[in-house]
């Protein structure tokens, strides 16, 4: 027995199903970033004054690498679904909320990419 009106069902409103996991992807990247924020914190402090090859050594690790490339997906992730709730809470032209909505997709995958690209070349020199 379904609780939604016959209209409802025309127009296919209603739940989405994929609150939840939105909800949830939020809250795991949040509990992610806490540890791995702080780590890079302290990875940077250690690394204010010391030269370039110093740095480089320090991120060629690939336990640094991959804890890197951990925290900038997390990261993009978690600000990607930030932005889609602030889009969708408060712009109510359509037109907008879906180029919004792409355009942070864009940025925030491109933006990920960058970040990735640039880790792995460090881990790779």
């Amino acid at each position: 027995m379904s609780y939604r009106s016959p209209l409802g069902r025309v127009r296919g409103l209603g739940s989405a199903k994929d609150g939840t996991h939105h909800w949830w992807m939020q809250r795991v990247t949040a509990i992610a970033l806490v540890p791995l924020g702080l780590w890079f914190a302290v990875k940077i402090v250690r690394l204010a004054h010391a030269d370039w090859e110093t740095a480089v050594t320090a991120f060629a690790s690939p336990l640094v690498t991959a804890l890197a490339l951990i925290l900038i997906g997390a990261g993009f992730y978690h600000l990607k679904l930030g932005l889609q709730v602030v889009i969708e809470d408060y712009v109510h032209h359509k037109p907008t909320e879906v180029f919004l909505q792409l355009a942070q997709t864009f940025l925030c995958t491109l933006l990920g990419l960058l970040g990735a690209i640039s880790v792995l070349k460090l881990g790779l020199l």
